[in-house]
């Protein structure tokens, strides 16, 4: 059957199973909103670019699906570029598509021309320019082929206008065959055989897990492997929700603000298994005297990250999915008590650690935001999808709310991406309309993507916001009040909207808090009202979020409150 460039693009997406795209209309992909009338796929218009590539992201990241989208040539490909390098920083699979100038008019500095192939080659796992319609349903499958194989990331088309309107025969793309791309699934045996005797003999063993278990999908093969050997668990920010965040094993977030008790684990441990983790400069502090004490293993789906940042002593490149499986079996053939000794020594230093510095605030008559997370929690009852901004509102967010399930938590953590959380949670919402789902932002982030509030209430979509609005950028804010004799050069946000008065303006609700007494009562209203809202919680201006490690210092030298 002939078709057009256009028509190829809709039918492979249908062929990959697309229903919903993100995206906003211009001259060169409208044939491709044209075609997409005609179709059954669910187009969500956002109000930025920007927007449309975090929506889709949310949508990835809590369903493991692909999430795609689409905007324009020129500025509209450029807009998408922080949202693509959001993504490929925290692997997440993606297909963006993007329209071009005519083949013809390519480098002649045309209309809306921009080499969006040449821009974003260093923050996408792959890219193409199609120049020709025949390769182009090919070309599609084998983006998606890519984008969620191996280790995930965003995949890049950008399209011509011309070959959106040229016709060819189409014919259904085989099986995408790849020489020079086969990821590694499966682990060298002898090394997870390795790994069985590592922990039988282990006095002090620890497991930090980051987002490769939510992933490789594993939460379940974790929490198997940690109560059968009685191993402590930590994570990377981007691995939470991979244990369950209530477990006595948890010991809660690892790193620059991460608890007492993973900190000190971390550098006492004598065993880490280190599972999906890339060794962020953000968890290890000062590399030189980061688990100085441990045998490290690290498991890994992509080779380029093992050794990188941290030497490791038992590489594993594979699955972390299979390997905690063939791992569980293999540790199933020995005695409980072999691979589950009680350890009490360790175990009790551990507790000692947890119960003795707990992450803490001290209550005041102003409205703490760390009790506005704690409420949020209780209110939910942990089972909100959480999507933050970036800054304190993200760490407070990630210390007081359990995560109890994977794909629960949705923050940009290798980009760290102010104005994410929003437009994810429009993703996350699209994807489970049943669900609360909660975006907890401060004053500042939440200010670079509110014009997406547009998008929730044409969509009808009941995405809450809770603003921990301390009127500051609050993180630079901290490092300016701990590290430069509180000089607050332009952090100072005393000038913003009245948030209940612009969720009006929107058609949406907005309720506000001033005081302790307020907060479950506002936190309750808007849980209750249906469609989207804004809770503006006036919370203390100088709160500082603890604890906190000076950047490049070890992670054990924390400064608590």
């Amino acid at each position: 059957m002939e078709m057009t460039g256009a028509q190829i693009v809709m039918k492979s997406l249908k062929d990959e199973g697309v229903d919903v795209i993100f995206g906003y209309p211009g001259g060169a992909v409208i044939d491709f909103y044209d075609e997409l009338t005609r179709t059954d796929i669910k187009h969500i218009l956002v109000r930025h670019e920007q927007g449309a590539v975090h929506a889709a992201d949310g949508f990835a990241r809590v369903t493991g699906d692909v999430g795609v989208c689409m905007v324009t040539s020129g500025p509209g490909a450029t807009n998408a570029v922080t949202g693509i390098a959001t993504a490929y920083m925290d692997s997440i699979p993606m297909v963006i598509i993007t329209g071009q100038v005519p083949t013809s008019l390519i480098g002649n500095d045309a209309f809306q021309e921009v080499d969006i192939v040449g821009i974003t080659r260093p923050c996408t796992k792959h890219n193409y320019l199609v120049k020709d319609v025949k390769k182009l349903a090919y070309i599609i499958k084998e983006a998606f082929h890519i984008a969620r194989t191996g280790r995930p990331g965003p995949v890049l088309i950008d399209i011509p206008k011309d070959i959106t309107n040229s016709r060819t025969e189409y014919e259904q793309p085989g099986e995408v065959s790849l020489r020079s791309y086969n990821p590694n699934y499966k682990p060298n045996m002898k090394q997870i055989s390795k790994i069985a005797s590592l922990i039988k003999n282990a006095k002090k063993p620890l497991i930090f897990s980051g987002g490769g278990i939510i992933l490789s999908d594993c939460s379940k093969e974790l929490t198997e492997l940690a109560r059968k050997t009685n191993i402590p668990v930590t994570s990377s920010l981007m691995g939470l929700g991979g244990f369950p965040g209530t477990d006595d094993l948890w010991l809660g977030m690892l790193g620059m603000h991460g608890t007492y008790c993973a900190n000190m684990a971390i550098s006492e441990c004598d065993l880490m298994l280190a599972l999906g983790v890339r060794f962020d400069d953000r968890v290890t502090g000062k590399v030189d005297a980061f688990a100085k004490n441990a045998t490290i293993v690290h498991v890994d789906i992509d080779p380029t990250s093992i050794h990188k940042n941290v030497p490791v002593q038992v590489p594993i490149v594979g699955d972390c999915k299979i390997t905690l499986s063939v791992l569980n079996e293999l540790l199933d053939q020995e005695k409980p008590e072999i691979i589950k000794p009680e350890r009490k020594e360790w175990l009790g230093q551990v507790s000692e650690w947890k119960t003795g510095t707990p992450l803490a605030y001290s209550q005041s008559d102003v409205i703490k935001p760390q009790y506005v997370v704690e409420k949020l929690y209780e209110l939910t009852k942990g089972e909100a999808i959480i999507t933050t901004e970036v800054g304190q509102n993200q760490m407070w967010a990630a210390q007081f709310y359990k995560f109890a399930t994977p794909n629960q938590w949705v923050t940009s953590g290798g980009l760290g991406t102010m104005g994410f959380g929003f437009p994810a949670a429009i993703g996350a919402q699209m994807a489970f309309p049943d669900k609360i789902v909660v975006d907890v932002a401060g004053d500042g982030s939440i200010q670079m993507n509110i014009q997406e509030m547009a998008t929730a209430v044409q969509y009808g979509l009941p995405v809450k916001i809770v603003i921990l609005n301390n009127r500051f950028l609050g993180m630079v804010r901290q490092w300016q009040e701990l590290f430069y004799k509180r000089n607050y050069s332009s952090t100072n946000m005393e000038h913003a909207p009245d948030f209940v008065k612009l969720a009006e303006a929107y058609g949406a609700a907005g309720f506000r808090a001033t005081k302790p007494s307020e907060v479950e009562e506002v936190l309750k209203k808007g849980l209750a009202t249906p469609g989207p809202v804004i809770m503006d919680f006036v919370v203390e201006r100088e709160e500082c979020v603890y604890p906190m490690v000076p950047a490049g210092a070890p992670i054990t030298n924390m400064l608590l409150v």
